[in-house]
């Protein structure tokens, strides 16, 4: 009997799921696992969690809808805590299995982790098989490599829009055969050294974990509201559940792939019409994209302070004290402050705000950016490493932005955005 295991990660989902598609077309049975990396909740150099409370909340309530769905197919989940080396090794050994099937990494720590599991698998004559799992374009389906990749977006876009296409979605199992699997056991946010989340009623959405969690937003973003039709003239909205997609959270997982999305919106487009908003979420999956291929690229340079510029960012010394007001909305901006503790106290923030205190952080107060992605990546429910990163060096000046740095007037972004200081008395005065 050929057995295999299916390594989850980010891609917490059974539809569109390459991965899992080819570990059952090439085995007798298969077990699928997921591993609570140590790595994932130690503190960081900067002094923050990697995964904080928001996050690993999203995570286990993602990891009992996959158990929930793998078990409807005859499957179940095997979740292990520790390192991958070691406990998916242990697995491998226990089960007898030929090969370890899984997504493939891109950032440094992962690419890092993934070497060692691979290494670690090749002593048992275990073999580990990667698939590219969460972009919209396929590596292969791209008219130039990884080290060729256009650094500006816009030459980036043109030139994949024109050349290349999305491929269809791989289909959900109709079986999936495994030997027996017991019933789910997850560590609780305690065991895993956070603290449980409070939900605050003034939260632009409730997130809740798991592939059938982001279907229903998916269906109930496009068809029970139609609010896609808008989304280029409300995205920078700051107030309430529909003023953009929100499906960041589903994306970081994988619980949604960019490829559902996008044939969700086709089909959107065939059944009632197209506009620029349709067009607008297609063109920010791109961007997530280009961020990806930025980090395979790159895979270091954009966790260096000068990220991927030859010049030096220009900060001042670390600033404990100034990056805390900054931390924890107590700056002299009541637009940060209030962009801020929304972030502190939901895990969340709009794409407007993310852009202001980030600018804010660099330009105004002229600190370390990587304080800064360091915060979100313990915070940030949606936290994604490509999109936080490139995106933090972006603002910064040492990433992809073609015009060097580009400084936000915080004060006129308030104007612009929040003329009737709705967003402010909201998280600022309504405790």
């Amino acid at each position: 009997m050929k057995r295999s295991i299916v390594w989850f990660k980010t891609d917490l989902r059974l539809n569109d799921n390459e991965v899992l598609f080819q570990a059952i077309a090439q085995s007798d049975e298969v077990i699928p696992i997921y591993c609570f990396d140590d790595a994932h909740f130690k503190t960081t150099e900067f002094g923050f969690k990697k995964t904080g409370n928001f996050r690993a909340q999203f995570l286990i309530e993602s990891l009992i809808d996959l158990d929930k769905n793998l078990r409807a197919f005859g499957s179940g989940l095997i979740v292990v805590k520790g390192n991958p080396a070691i406990e998916i090794c242990k697995l491998a050994q226990q089960f007898k299995v030929e090969k370890v099937f899984a997504k493939t990494e891109i950032a440094y720590e992962e690419l890092l982790t993934q070497t060692k599991v691979e290494n670690q698998l090749k002593k048992f004559n275990c073999h580990l098989e990667t698939f590219a799992s969460s972009t919209l374009y396929h590596p292969n389906d791209l008219p130039f490599s990884v080290k060729d990749t256009p650094n500006i977006f816009t030459d980036f876009r043109k030139i994949v829009e024109r050349a290349s296409t999305i491929r269809d979605i791989f289909p959900q199992p109709t079986q999936i055969k495994s030997p027996s699997i017991g019933s789910l056991n997850l560590p609780s946010l305690h065991e895993l050294g956070l603290n449980d989340c409070v939900f605050d009623c003034r939260a632009a959405i409730e997130f809740k974990g798991g592939e059938t969690e982001g279907n229903k937003r998916l269906n109930y973003y496009l068809s029970e509201t139609h609010a896609i039709a808008s989304y280029k003239e409300t995205r920078n909205g700051m107030i309430g559940e529909n003023y953009s997609s929100k499906f960041s959270a589903w994306l970081a997982l994988g619980c949604l792939s960019p490829k559902i999305i996008y044939h969700a919106i086709k089909k959107y487009e065939a059944q009632y019409s197209s506009n620029e908003s349709t067009y607008w979420l297609i063109f920010e999956l791109l961007w997530r994209d280009f961020f990806v291929w930025m980090m395979s690229k790159y895979p270091v340079e954009f966790f260096k302070i000068n990220g991927i510029k030859k010049t030096g960012f220009i900060f001042s010394k670390h600033n404990i004290n100034l990056f805390e007001r900054w931390k924890n909305g107590k700056t002299e901006s009541d637009f940060i402050n209030a962009n801020m503790l929304e972030l502190k106290l939901t895990g969340f923030m709009s794409n407007r705000g993310r852009q202001n205190v980030a600018s804010y952080l660099c330009h105004d107060l002229k600190l370390d950016w990587r304080y800064g992605a360091a915060y979100f990546e313990e915070q940030l429910i949606d936290y994604d490493v490509s999109s936080n990163w490139c995106n933090w060096a972006y603002v910064a000046g040492v990433g992809n932005n073609p015009r060097g740095i580009s400084i936000f007037n915080v004060e006129k972004q308030a104007n612009d955005y929040d003329k009737n200081k709705s967003y402010r008395n909201l998280w600022l005065y309504n405790l």
